[in-house]
């Protein structure tokens, strides 16, 4: 990997990372062991890669089925509005509804992606209606039928 990170990270505080963002719960000792350095030592690199920036936060990934949420969507937006306070209102809005796992501006035909988790279609409606409210002049959705690849994990290692 030839990138600014490896300017900055060395290969242990990759495997820390690499660790990390895919057994957010293990422990510091067992960090310690797969690195091969003390657990102090281990400790003061995770604070340092914590207070760099490099984690952005730690959290517990919920079984989405087991909770009841069985519809997720991808609705794209388009929208007339121009002047950047008007799109702050309407980005401002959009960030805070709680049914908005993602959002993205874009490029190309539509303005924005929402990726969206609701529990059944009525869900889905109301939270339609309430995008209608926003001044959005087009709303595409596209409903996921199966998930095949799912992954928060960064490809950190082998890149070229």
């Amino acid at each position: 990997m030839d990138s600014i990170v490896n300017k900055v990270l060395d290969e242990i505080d990759l495997q820390i990372l690499d660790i990390l963002q895919k057994e957010g719960q293990v422990s510091n000792t067992e960090i310690a062991s797969r690195v091969k350095l003390s657990p102090p030592a281990t400790h003061a690199r995770v604070k340092r890669l914590d207070n760099e920036g490099y984690i952005s936060q730690r959290v517990s990934i919920l079984n989405q089925e087991k909770l009841g949420f069985d519809l997720l969507s991808f609705i794209f937006i388009s929208t007339n509005l121009h002047q950047a306070e008007q799109l702050e209102v309407l980005e401002s809005a959009l960030e805070s509804m709680e049914e908005v796992l993602e959002f993205h501006l874009l490029t190309g035909e539509h303005d924005y992606l929402l990726k969206v988790m609701n529990k059944d279609r009525k869900e889905l409606e109301r939270f339609i209606r309430k995008l209608n409210k926003l001044g959005i002049t087009r709303i595409q959705t596209s409903l996921s039928l199966r998930e095949i690849k799912y992954s928060t994990v960064l490809p950190i290692w082998g890149q070229e």
